[in-house]
């Protein structure tokens, strides 16, 4: 395993991050109860691939800081930081975001930010194809927040947003994974603000900002065909995007094959 480094964002937050391998700079960028471990197989597999893999914690996970109050922009200059720490600024750099960490790779790169190429999946922006939004979404998680309560954060995310019975939140309970995801549970509000708030439609004006190519990839175990159909749905909203279906689980692409096609992307 590679060794915690650390970059240095703007507000002084501190960003834990890794990086496999030697070349140009990739960085992955997690979702919603996603810390560094998460996707540390698709940096490891850029790595053998002659790019520098980098994977991260976003703030308020794993090793990283949380400097208040928070802001998209403030994770927009966490992700410059992490890029301009791991990497070479004469050479390329490119970002692929996981679900809502794509929301914050298009703020990003919309942003300004020292992207050459960028990349998503699944990206859960709501398409009139999509159920409703819940209602006062980032209220009702401040709320929660506000009471101490992350198992509440924990058990509304799963139920609601996701769709997950509630035996199966339950089943996770005195699993390896339950502590991990309530010491994130106050960072879900931040991928809901990346995602627009209460709204979270098409974010049509900052597409229109996202100039460099961008690949918007989903996968074909991914069953509901709003959240699969929504890689093409944004492609079809980039000035530069293209859509691909990529062989794998639900909501997910297993980094043997999910590495090399970003690769390819990134170099072609």
């Amino acid at each position: 395993m590679s060794q915690i480094e650390k970059a240095t964002s703007e507000d002084g937050t501190t960003i834990a991050y890794e990086a496999y391998g030697a070349g140009p700079v990739a960085v992955v960028v997690g979702g919603a109860f996603c810390d560094r471990g998460a996707f540390r197989d698709v940096a490891q597999a850029w790595g053998a691939l002659g790019l520098t893999g980098v994977t991260y914690d976003r703030r308020g996970r794993g090793d990283s800081g949380d400097t208040h109050p928070y802001a998209v922009g403030r994770e927009v200059e966490d992700l410059t930081a992490v890029i301009e720490a791991a990497g070479d600024s004469t050479s390329p750099a490119y970002v692929f975001g996981v679900s809502s960490g794509g929301a914050l790779v298009i703020e990003a790169i919309a942003a300004g930010a020292p992207i050459t190429k960028g990349s998503a999946l699944e990206v859960p922006y709501r398409s009139e194809a999509w159920p409703p939004a819940p209602e006062d979404y980032i209220g009702t998680l401040e709320r929660f927040e506000a009471a101490g309560d992350r198992e509440g954060i924990l058990r509304y995310f799963n139920n609601v947003v996701v769709g997950m019975p509630d035996e199966m939140v339950e089943g996770m309970k005195g699993t390896p994974m339950w502590e991990p995801m309530l010491s994130m549970t106050y960072t879900v509000k931040y991928d809901g603000l990346c995602l627009g708030g209460d709204d979270q439609g098409l974010p049509t004006e900052t597409l229109s900002r996202v100039t460099v190519p961008f690949l918007s990839v989903c996968s074909s175990g991914t069953a509901m065909p709003w959240l699969h159909d929504s890689a093409g749905v944004l492609a079809e909203a980039l000035p530069d995007g293209r859509a691909v279906e990529l062989p794998g689980e639900f909501h997910q692409v297993p980094a043997s094959v999910l590495a090399p096609a970003l690769a390819e992307f990134y170099r072609s």
